[in-house]
């Protein structure tokens, strides 16, 4: 098995007198896509906004390709190359694909925007993750339907050559086929050799496309498991807490 690109050993988080994750271990491998799962309030938005840099943790070790970090804010998570997709996905609707794209990041030439460069560098981004159904780069996000929308999005994450992206609850509020199109970028994500981390509900997508499911319950991981070696009804039975993860391949 490939070394971690990600590690959290004994991760810790409380605000104020409640305790939310409790001492978390979790692991993320390149190339491959780690499922996070678990109940609302499970703590797994704290989780994700702790490795984002947004909310760091209160103790425990981060460990990026074997050496130990410290994420205080977004700037060194993205420095790293760990990227967010959040599930309200933050595109504005009145700019086009590139403009969404480089947002905040702007190439420049001669003290203006570089739009050629900005439009090729788009272009190969969405071409190299075999985006085909995006008309133009320089369509308006308004006028994209869900699943492009998420294309876009996850697009963004790997523009800077990410090496971590996070997903979260990807297909939330799709249509199969959209679906089926955002299940497929997510694998050819893994297939460059990026490590996904996905946050779901839905136990069909993590059974998919998933390599790894990590079950958080309550502000504890309560199970770390190959997708092969388990099925829904255990999966389920981890979230719940009605059955406990015993190491034994299911």
């Amino acid at each position: 098995m490939d070394e971690p690109i990600i590690e959290l050993s004994d991760i810790k988080k409380s605000f104020g007198p409640v305790s939310v994750l409790k001492g978390v271990s979790l692991k993320a491998y390149p190339g491959k896509i780690t499922a996070l799962v678990g109940d609302n309030g499970a703590g797994k938005s704290t989780l994700i906004k702790g490795l984002a840099g947004v909310q760091p943790y209160d103790s425990g070790v981060v460990n990026f390709n074997g050496t130990p970090v410290h994420l205080t804010n977004p700037r060194e998570a993205s420095a790293l190359g760990i990227e967010v997709v959040y599930q309200d996905l933050a595109l504005c609707d009145n700019l086009d694909i590139v403009q969404n794209m480089f947002l905040g990041r702007e190439e420049t030439s001669f003290g203006t925007f570089d739009e050629g460069e900005m439009e090729r560098q788009a272009s190969e981004t969405l071409q190299s993750l075999s985006v085909r159904t995006v008309k133009s780069v320089r369509q308006r996000v308004s006028s994209l339907s869900g699943g492009q929308r998420q294309t876009v999005a996850i697009a963004r994450s790997v523009l800077k050559s990410a090496k971590v992206v996070i997903l979260d609850e990807p297909t939330a509020a799709l249509g199969v086929a959209q679906t089926e199109q955002v299940l497929n970028l997510v694998k050819r994500l893994a297939d460059q050799g990026v490590a996904v981390i996905m946050i779901s509900h839905n136990l069909v997508d993590v059974f998919q496309v998933a390599d790894y499911i990590s079950v958080l319950y309550l502000g504890q991981m309560v199970a770390e498991i190959q997708t092969k070696d388990t099925t829904s009804d255990d999966v389920v039975g981890y979230i719940t807490g009605s059955k406990t993860y015993t190491g034994v391949s299911a």
